[in-house]
């Protein structure tokens, strides 16, 4: 599938998810987390590597346990936020929760 077209749909979910906050926060939330990414990601790696099994496994086996950093770092802007902290120092905390997060999940997942 030409990238033109990749580029074009994944920018069109974050979009919505964009301007379905201005008036619904809370659903932008649900649509920024949920699996239609992911499934776009998988379409996009199963037509990429010809619907490899062991290629399209080891993407689902990531992006389960790719959950937890993800989780983490929602769970620090969350947390963050309630504290009434600025969005850049929120940003970093949550981005350097997530990254030792997920420096530990391709630790493991080696």
């Amino acid at each position: 599938m030409p990238l033109a077209i990749k580029l074009a749909l994944s920018l069109a979910i974050i979009l919505a998810a964009t301007l379905i906050g201005r008036k619904w926060p809370s659903l932008a939330g649900l649509v920024a987390v949920m699996p239609l990414t992911g499934a776009l990601v998988l379409v996009w790696i199963a037509l990429d590597s010809h619907g490899d099994p062991r290629i399209m496994q080891q993407f689902t086996r990531g992006a389960l346990w790719g959950l937890l950093p993800t989780t983490l770092f929602f769970l620090v802007a969350f947390l963050c936020f309630r504290k009434g902290l600025p969005l850049a120092m929120t940003m970093a905390a949550s981005f350097s929760a997530w990254l030792v997060a997920a420096l530990i999940h391709q630790w493991t997942l080696r």
